[in-house]
């Protein structure tokens, strides 16, 4: 089997882990919460203690940066704990087990230092990227960009790498390249393969916009714009468990030479059933 056969293979997995571990979608779900419950404090403490009319523009962008930096800070921690909650519990799911939410929580809390300083070494450089970014020129702005996206592939694997190697945050970026570069055809084709299904799934949302704009009714298109907007975030959170399911696929093939197209009484060849 080539690297298309194999990626495929790990995509249709993924999605026949989200079949059969519903539950996990319960951790993405939390994190988009959670991150606006904590967008909102954010708000409302700014409004709370700065004083708008009284203090100066720049007095008011400090305060814009201080808190865009610890709110960025503080939601890149909390997706990654529920990334790793995903991903421990696809694992489990991969090796024969049957996960649960427990489970989710057990690994990331059991892992909360390594997340926490893989936080803060990630987010640094995005802060500092951005920073640069701002301040750069047209051409600037695309060389910053290129080199994000590049660390942002870069440390597609580091993840499961701290949370099942035990290493640091360098530590975990150079085995994520290392792994990446072991895995680029099957990582590939699976990311394409699982983005083409979720676009196609996502125009269906297109539906209930459609026949609401045909009924020409302000209700009817109201109730098809939120039937839309529902679909995608539900999608959304489907999609982003996926993901991270394919991640912990893709790294339990790298590190152990394991598709394993049938476990735990699952098959896998087709992903619907």
């Amino acid at each position: 089997m080539g690297r298309i056969g194999r990626g495929w293979q790990l995509t249709k997995m993924s999605l026949r882990v989200i079949r059969k571990d519903k539950e996990l979608l319960m951790f993405p779900f939390l994190s988009g919460i959670t991150t606006l419950l904590i967008l909102a404090s954010f708000f409302i403490g700014a409004f709370l203690t700065v004083d708008f009319v009284n203090t100066g523009t720049d007095a008011i962008s400090w305060w814009f940066y201080i808190f865009f930096a610890v709110f960025y800070f503080i939601s890149f921690f909390i997706s990654v704990f529920f990334n790793v909650a995903v991903i421990g519990c696809a694992t489990i799911r991969l090796n024969g087990g049957d996960p649960t939410v427990r489970d989710g929580f057990r690994i990331a809390f059991e892992n909360v230092k390594y997340i926490l300083m893989w936080t803060l070494f990630a987010a640094t450089v995005g802060l500092i990227l951005r920073s640069i970014q701002q301040r750069a020129g047209f051409i600037g702005k695309l060389v910053i960009g290129a080199l994000g996206a590049a660390f942002t592939i870069a440390t597609y694997f580091a993840v499961p790498v701290f949370v099942y190697e035990k290493v640091g945050p360098w530590s975990a970026l150079k085995r994520s390249v290392s792994i990446l570069k072991q895995t680029w055809g099957e990582a590939l084709v699976g990311n394409l393969g699982l983005g083409a299904i979720f676009i196609l799934l996502g125009l269906v949302g297109l539906v209930p916009l459609i026949l609401g704009v045909v009924i020409m009714s302000l209700w009817s298109i109201v109730i098809g714009f939120a039937a839309a907007v529902i679909y995608w975030l539900v999608l959304g959170i489907v999609y982003s468990a996926a993901q991270s399911v394919l991640v912990a696929a893709l790294y339990r093939y790298a590190t152990t030479g394991k598709i394993a197209e049938d476990f735990a009484g699952i098959s896998f060849q087709n992903p619907w059933t």
